[in-house]
């Protein structure tokens, strides 16, 4: 069989399982999300949101991007940012990692990877300015490791510098901001960082309200 195809087959059995659980779970999902979560996190296909939290579909609002970067230039990301906290008025947005994570290794490297060069910059200037803690952090991977932990700090900062997320701390006082980091080898997550509403911010990138 076609992998695609058992993919559909998957999907059908999925439906029939949700309803025998809940007659009615497509149509009360259908008529509106209110999810209290909004996810950043890496593509990579084996860090899935909803399965490694065990949250059912309409929980958690999703983006995913090669390193789970939160950039200044990415309109798809400061869309999804704008959407889920202005009109879907989430709770939390949380930026999760994961150890092994190959776009930050690529990013320790010197090897040339096309348009993905440009992509992990933003990483490699985060190792530029945090050279000494990750080289002392013992082999390759733990140093790749150690810098995947600085770069979900790096996009919490950046999430800061947002004008969406200074107008929802200041007018409602959410979201909460999380850095996590998951542990492919475990399947663990563990919480790095968390950010209140109304943290100092540096004055330069500070909005007037």
């Amino acid at each position: 069989m076609d992998n695609y195809k058992r993919l559909l087959l998957a999907n059908k059995a999925w439906v029939q399982e949700k309803l025998s659980l809940s007659p009615n779970f497509f149509g009360d999902l259908a008529k509106e999300q209110k999810p209290e979560f909004l996810w950043i996190g890496c593509s990579d296909s084996r860090v899935p949101a909803e399965e490694i939290t065990g949250t059912a579909p309409g929980e958690i609002f999703t983006h995913r991007n090669i390193a789970n970067l939160v950039n200044h230039t990415d309109f798809n990301l400061l869309s999804v940012l704008s959407f889920a906290v202005e009109y879907l008025k989430v709770k939390h947005v949380i930026v999760c990692g994961h150890y092994g994570c190959g776009g930050v290794k690529a990013a320790l490297s010197s090897h040339r990877y096309g348009v993905l060069d440009e992509w992990l910059r933003q990483i490699k200037d985060s190792y530029h300015d945090n050279r000494e803690l990750v080289t002392h952090a013992g082999d390759l991977d733990q140093q790749a490791d150690k810098l995947v932990e600085i770069n979900i700090h790096e996009q919490l900062k950046n999430l800061m510098k947002t004008n969406v997320i200074q107008k929802a701390w200041h007018e409602e006082r959410r979201p909460i901001l999380h850095g996590w980091v998951y542990g492919m080898s475990d399947g663990l997550l563990k919480s790095l960082y968390k950010i209140e509403p109304g943290s100092p911010i540096e004055d330069i990138y500070r909005f007037d309200y």
